[in-house]
């Protein structure tokens, strides 16, 4: 019995080591691919959430500067809005923009040196209306946001709301054409020294504006009017 425990001993002890050292091996693959798929699966997960962070960036800075495109009888103008500076105005706009207010609208309106000889200050801008067939569907007027808070200024290319008093803006906004620092808050080409609502600025069709800004009018009314064909949100 020792003799033959002895004598088997070697062969289990062969067969005990070579029997693990093939289970070794064959786990050492079977981890191998384990490994590769999670490692690929990590890989996955991140690059998903690289994409999901990347795209929420984008949306939240597409929220915050949104562009909408006028397309006009004379071409395309695109302006980029302000939403973190001039968050009333800007939701303001892009309402009558959604809701189609600017299709059928037009720029009726051009400021030039030239034909404001009444006005001790003088500004150059042109201006724009919604369709004049939904004026009673207009929304209640906004909240003046004046350039002293927002710290936007009125450059070349300044969206900006047109009013009367404070707090009467509704639809029609003004783009100018060079700087215009008497519209800003402290600036005297509205009596009351509030100045207007700037809230975005033009990106593309600068030379449309200029177009516009220079084509015939009787006085400050354009003849004929600049047709706004469609405007709509581009981001």
């Amino acid at each position: 019995m020792e003799g033959g425990m002895n004598g088997m001993s070697p062969r289990i002890s062969s067969s005990s080591s070579s029997f693990p050292s093939s289970k070794y091996r064959g786990g050492s693959r079977t981890s191998t691919r384990t490994r590769t798929r999670t490692i690929n699966l990590i890989a996955f997960v991140v690059l998903a959430l690289g994409c999901f962070s990347g795209l929420a960036q984008t949306n939240a800075t597409d929220d915050r500067t949104p562009r909408v495109r006028l397309e006009t009888s004379l071409g395309n103008i695109v302006v980029q809005l302000d939403a973190t500076a001039a968050p009333i105005t800007v939701s303001n706009f892009l309402r009558y923009v959604d809701h189609h207010f600017y299709d059928g609208g037009s720029f009726f309106r051009t400021v030039t040196p030239a034909n404001q000889p009444t006005n001790k200050v003088k500004i150059e801008v042109i201006q724009a209306e919604a369709n004049p067939a939904r004026e009673r569907e207009s929304f209640a007027p906004i909240p003046l946001e004046r350039t002293r808070d927002t710290k936007l200024r009125h450059r070349d290319g300044t969206l900006s709301m047109a009013r009367d008093g404070p707090d009467t803006a509704q639809s029609s906004f003004s783009i100018c054409v060079d700087d215009q620092p008497e519209l800003d808050f402290g600036g005297k080409r509205n009596p009351d020294g509030q100045g207007f609502a700037a809230f975005g600025n033009v990106v593309e069709g600068m030379d449309v504006v200029r177009k516009i800004h220079d084509a015939p009018a009787n006085g400050q009314r354009l003849t004929p009017s600049i047709r706004i064909v469609h405007a709509v949100r581009i981001n």
